[in-house]
């Protein structure tokens, strides 16, 4: 029985693991939301805006995982 997601992903010799790509590109969607959040002014009624950025991230990684990547 084969399975049509991929386990990991290779770049050559180089295995990566489809974590490691969620995780880079939901760091990068969440630095772009933290930018329009701070050039809108919104990042000012936040307590913590790392913990936001933090917490967007998360579900960053959530929904891509959810969505795109499908493990």
């Amino acid at each position: 029985m084969t399975n049509i997601y991929p386990h990991e992903l290779q770049f050559g010799d180089v295995y990566v693991s489809p974590v490691l790509i969620v995780v880079i590109v939901a760091f990068f969607a969440s630095v772009a939301t933290a930018v329009v959040l701070n050039k809108t002014g919104l990042a000012r009624f936040f307590y913590a805006p790392h913990y936001v950025f933090l917490a967007i991230m998360v579900l960053y990684v959530v929904l891509i995982d959810r969505y795109f990547i499908c493990f």
